[in-house]
């Protein structure tokens, strides 16, 4: 016996598990893998649970290269979960629960949503199913990431206004700070929601250019923070020039290697220097707040 755990074999979960607004899309954990509940035996949420609170344009964006190959290397350990687009305001108490898999002691249960990290109600509705609770936080520079938000809906909505008409009031006003693509990267301010509930210890901020730069540094601090073995180091990755991202070469025994999706890399719109130097101004007390309170300088001044 090597004093693991033996559970009986899992069955997959089907989307008639959850609620009509929750059925989004099972990905898998890891090549040839499938996301899977274990029997009722089986102690609900008995690992440490893990949120990654990723703050991007939506949560259909979120294909989160941060614990993704994390999850791919660790199968035995993780287990991923299918997520509400939204916090429901009025769900029936014990919900959030009952959407989290059943796993084991020792298993982590890893969930992702974007949104959660910008929403008022989400530090105290996460804290009440699980203070215990780690949270992953993936960053990057606002103005990039607020061009980024514009050129992901752009791509939806086709004659959108210029990125210049809706960042300022007017078009020549003040930054307008409500419009969302603005309004989430006023980092400082969302984790002060956060940090009233759960203490600094319980978070990782990860820094999304790095991520680029540096794939196996930043999955490294990860796979450490959640208490694994590294087991994704510098050989696991290869640069894409085309997509322009770090991808995963393929698994021993997999099919082809994994990249992010079709809507990471897409280009950005052209967007005038003076409009830029105008959003830096407008960041750099927040950002320079935000590094005080995490302790990180992430470089975007």
């Amino acid at each position: 016996m090597n004093g693991k755990p033996t559970v009986r074999k899992a069955r997959p979960i089907l989307p008639s598990d959850f609620p009509q607004h929750s059925r989004e899309r099972l990905g898998a954990v890891g090549p040839g893998s499938t996301l899977t509940r274990a029997p009722a035996a089986t102690p609900l949420s008995g690992g440490t649970g893990i949120r990654l609170l990723r703050a991007g344009p939506s949560s259909q964006s979120c294909h989160c290269p941060e614990t993704r190959p994390v999850a791919a290397a660790s199968r035995s350990a993780m287990v991923m979960t299918p997520k509400p687009r939204r916090l429901e305001p009025r769900s029936p108490r014990g919900r959030d629960r009952s959407l989290m898999p059943r796993t084991l002691d020792g298993q982590i249960t890893l969930e992702k949503t974007p949104s959660y990290f910008v929403t008022r109600e989400a530090p105290g509705r996460i804290h009440g199913m699980s203070p215990d609770t780690k949270l992953i936080v993936v960053v990057r520079n606002p103005v990039t990431r607020a061009i980024s938000d514009y050129a992901q809906t752009l791509s939806k909505t086709p004659g959108l206004p210029s990125f210049r008409a809706l960042a300022f009031r007017h078009g020549l006003g003040p930054v307008d700070t409500a419009w969302s693509a603005v309004r989430i990267g006023l980092y400082a301010q969302h984790l002060t929601n956060w940090l009233r509930l759960f203490p600094l210890s319980r978070f990782l901020f990860v820094s999304g250019e790095r991520l680029v730069s540096d794939p196996a540094g930043e999955v490294g601090r990860v796979q450490d923070f959640l208490g694994l073995k590294r087991v994704v180091t510098d050989k696991h990755f290869y640069f894409n020039a085309t997509k322009g991202f770090p991808c995963l070469k393929k698994a021993q025994g997999g099919s082809r290697p994994r990249c992010l999706g079709k809507s990471k890399g897409r280009p950005h719109p052209r967007v005038p220097e003076a409009v830029v130097r105008r959003l830096r101004d407008f960041y750099r007390p927040f950002n320079r707040r935000f590094y005080q309170m995490t302790g990180q300088d992430f470089g975007w001044d």
